[in-house]
């Protein structure tokens, strides 16, 4: 598997720090698992689920 298909360990690899991680069902039945992650004074979210048609995951990078 590529960087480009872990987006977690190329963040991490980036510099920033996991401060904390959850997980949660959606209606659908789908599990979202939610990652904070910190690099000096910035935060970041970072969501990943299954997609619902096919393989592979959709992720999203948020800036808090």
């Amino acid at each position: 598997m590529t960087e480009e298909g872990k987006p977690l360990s190329a963040l991490v690899a980036q510099g920033w720090e996991i401060v904390n991680y959850s997980s949660s069902s959606d209606t659908s039945g789908y599990i979202t698992q939610n990652i904070l992650l910190r690099r000096q004074k910035q935060h970041r979210i970072l969501s990943i689920r299954p997609k619902m048609m096919g393989q592979g995951h959709v992720v999203k990078e948020m800036d808090v």
